[in-house]
């Protein structure tokens, strides 16, 4: 029964972005599919890198792949990667989950779709939150994205 709910869940949430809106299949990330995460600790993802893609995580076409989803790790993964991050001068990061969003094209998804998680970050003296956009479904080579570092 609880497939069933989730699946017409799904289907409406498809079905209310219209019908002329693409989805996006994350192409960007093509090459980097399938990537093993590696634990910094129980609570935090090791990432050496900050992209230099100013889209990544920061758009939906272009989000960041924890994955988990198979291993009911998923969530856990989106605060893995959260925890990893600091602000661009290395400030602590706060952040909430601001919802789901933005289906796009997934293998591990629902019927061939995931839909996105997202993140308004904020840290001490920002002028505004910001939103990453985070795909539980995939998994791909994890980077902090333009205007973050990464925590020590």
């Amino acid at each position: 029964m609880k497939k069933y709910a989730i699946l017409f869940a799904l289907t409406v949430l498809l079905i209310s972005c219209g019908s002329k809106k693409e989805v996006p299949s994350n192409k960007v990330n093509a090459e980097n599919k399938n990537v093993a995460q590696i634990l910094k600790d129980s609570n935090t993802f090791l990432i050496t890198e900050i992209s230099t893609d100013k889209t990544y995580g920061l758009t939906p076409e272009n989000a960041v792949e924890v994955g988990g989803s198979k291993e009911k790790e998923g969530p856990r993964n989106e605060r893995r990667y959260l925890n990893a991050l600091t602000g661009p001068n290395g400030e602590a990061i706060s952040y909430f989950r601001a919802g789901s969003c933005c289906p796009v094209e997934s293998k591990n998804g629902l019927m061939g779709y995931a839909m996105l998680d997202n993140y308004r970050v904020t840290w001490e003296n920002a002028k505004d939150t910001v939103s990453i956009y985070i795909n539980m479904y995939d998994s791909g080579k994890l980077k902090a994205p333009v205007g973050f570092t990464i925590a020590k």
